[in-house]
């Protein structure tokens, strides 16, 4: 499996590809090669901004003489008219990486903020509930997405299906019940010399009882109501961890959370969110200035 720094270098390198092809003719017929300049990135809406270091990795990669100096880290709260970061060198450089760190840094930042705006509802509702985020990702920038959901105060729920064992409705159904899928997975992971945590997802209080009396990490309650939510976890009692899925959103989450659940997961964390609003601009130039 290649490294989390190789997967983001095949992205840059598969982005870079799609969008400038056999050359940015654009900027190639109207700046000079010789030309250098400094633009700087500017928010121009609140929220959580997240990807510094993917940003730096852009930029070094296309050009390594272009030189980047942050004012903003990740996790910061930023709002209109913030200048995250400064960026000096070949002006045709700068014009040919701008879109790609933008589409990147928008959505990171906007998973970040969507993150941020759960876990402070939870926090501030006295609850002790975890974020989660899914497997719900675009294709190729998961790694950057989960990392934005760090970053925002979630935790991430796996990576992938290599690193940890997660039974669903199909594999339990497929194995015949609940009892067969997790007493196969444990045999899998002896067998293969693995330690890999167990989650078992249950859809009624008989499939609980079954993944109870064959032990796992974690439980997960799909399309439970709040009330048997809070009776799922009277009945764990402690045994597991326990996380709420199905369907919960911002709206209806607070009632989950405090029917004591150690997490809830969220898809739309990375599959619907909005990208935070940043530009790219030019140093110097007037719409650098928000009024």
């Amino acid at each position: 499996m290649l490294s989390i720094e190789k997967l983001n270098d095949k992205l840059i390198d598969l982005a870079f590809s799609e969008d400038i092809g056999d050359g940015d003719h654009t900027t190639l017929c109207c700046i000079p090669a010789d030309a250098v300049g400094e633009s700087k990135l500017l928010i121009k809406q609140e929220g959580i901004f997240a990807g510094v270091e993917i940003a730096k990795k852009v930029f070094h990669r296309f050009d390594p003489t272009l030189k980047v100096t942050t004012h903003i880290e990740d996790g910061a709260c930023v709002k209109p008219g913030d200048i995250v970061m400064s960026v000096k060198g070949r002006e045709q450089s700068l014009l040919q990486t701008e879109r790609l760190m933008l589409n990147i840094l928008q959505r990171m930042s906007g998973i970040a903020t969507m993150t941020h705006k759960y876990q402070q509802a939870l926090i501030d509702a006295g609850t002790k509930t975890r974020v989660l985020d899914t497997r719900k990702t675009t294709p190729g920038m998961r790694m950057l997405e989960k990392e934005a959901v760090k970053i925002g105060g979630g935790m991430n729920h796996r990576i992938g299906l290599f690193d940890m064992i997660l039974l669903k409705d199909n594999h339990i159904d497929f194995c015949g019940g609940v009892h067969n899928a997790i007493s196969r997975a444990k045999q899998y992971c002896k067998e293969k010399g693995k330690e890999l945590k167990i989650e078992c997802e249950v859809r009624n209080f008989k499939e609980l009882n079954e993944a109870l009396k064959e032990g796992c990490d974690r439980i997960m309650f799909d399309n439970f109501s709040p009330e048997d939510t809070r009776k799922a976890v009277e009945i764990v009692a402690g045994r597991c961890e326990t996380e709420s899925s199905g369907g919960i959103t911002f709206e209806t989450m607070i009632p989950y959370a405090k029917a004591g659940v150690d997490f809830i997961s969220f898809g739309a964390l990375t599959h619907s969110v909005k990208g935070l609003d940043m530009s790219f601009k030019a140093a110097g130039s007037d719409k650098l200035l928000i009024k």
